[in-house]
């Protein structure tokens, strides 16, 4: 929903950017320009809203790998991608709009690599400065959630589902104390719940956390039910998606066979009857492949959007 990326645009923008774009506005284009080769490294979302009464569009690209993608400041070339795709929508054009790019990292280190494309280029410190008038810089704003702590997400005033969101790309993968460490969470959980369409944003929430964390069923269902009836059966709808449970905690294939299953069953709740295509491509993935595309299903308005 546009209100939850406004809500963190508001909390990652510098304060006289983010007072120059009308965040009210903001709506989602519905597009990728990630490489094909990168999909289950990165996955992008794209904004558009005004700046100063002008077209302006804000980049978004999560990093999903657990270390930082030392050519990300190269990555920023989808910024080109997007003027490409503006200038074949407006034909004639003779100004292109602003691009604001943001890159969220949720690895397990913080950050160290390059935020610009300067950096990255070769050269001694007295070449680069006699050159970096005439060489690209792409700089991008970092979001980096591995160097947030639970105190600073609350701080940004985000919407319930946003905090949630975020909360779980920093502490989820891997994690078997979920459950425990969403208990402090349950007014947000429960906030989730009650907005429109907030049952389906759950059981997304909870798949999430099924593929990606190493977390009790007993201990999220207990969680679920202490959040009310509706949050109980919204984890047994997403139980039953999840039935080959405990096929997924075994040797690698069978891990991979069962994260595929669910994330298929998350997807038709979610969009639908799928085409034949779509099981068999998340069935010959890998386990990495089928995270990256639960994380990015977890927001995504169409199917499309998750395989972009």
């Amino acid at each position: 929903m546009p209100a939850n990326a406004a809500s963190q645009l508001r909390a990652i923008l510098p304060p006289d950017l983010g007072g120059r774009l009308d965040l009210d506005q903001l709506a989602r284009v519905p597009a990728s320009f990630v490489d094909e080769a990168l999909k289950w490294r990165h996955s992008d979302l794209l904004f558009t809203a005004p700046l100063d009464g002008r077209d302006a569009l804000v980049y978004v690209l999560v990093e999903h790998q657990s270390s930082a993608d030392p050519l990300m400041a190269f990555r920023l070339r989808y910024v080109t991608r997007i003027w490409d795709q503006y200038e074949r929508e407006h034909p004639g054009t003779r100004r292109l709009p602003a691009v604001i790019p943001l890159v969220v990292h949720h690895g397990r280190s913080r950050w160290a690599g390059p935020v610009q494309l300067l950096e990255l280029i070769d050269l001694g410190p007295d070449a680069r400065q006699a050159m970096q008038a005439y060489l690209p810089r792409f700089k991008f704003l970092l979001d980096d959630l591995s160097g947030v702590d639970e105190d600073q997400l609350l701080d940004r005033e985000l919407t319930p589902a946003a905090l949630i969101t975020l909360l779980l790309l920093k502490t989820a993968a891997g994690n078997p104390r979920v459950p425990a460490q969403l208990r402090p969470w349950a007014g947000q959980l429960r906030a989730v719940l009650d907005q429109p369409g907030g049952g389906e944003a759950f059981i997304a929430l909870l798949t999430y956390i099924e593929l990606v964390s190493e977390a009790p069923a007993g201990e999220l269902r207990d969680l679920a039910a202490s959040l009310g009836p509706d949050a109980e059966e919204a984890y047994v709808t997403t139980a039953e998606m999840l039935r080959a449970e405990g096929e997924a905690r075994g040797e690698a294939r069978g891990e991979a066979r069962g994260r595929a299953e669910a994330l298929v069953e998350m997807l038709a709740v979610k969009f639908g009857p799928l085409p034949a295509s779509v099981p068999q491509t998340v069935h010959a993935a890998s386990i990495d492949q089928i995270k990256a595309w639960a994380a990015r299903a977890v927001t995504a308005e169409t199917l499309d959007q998750v395989f972009r």
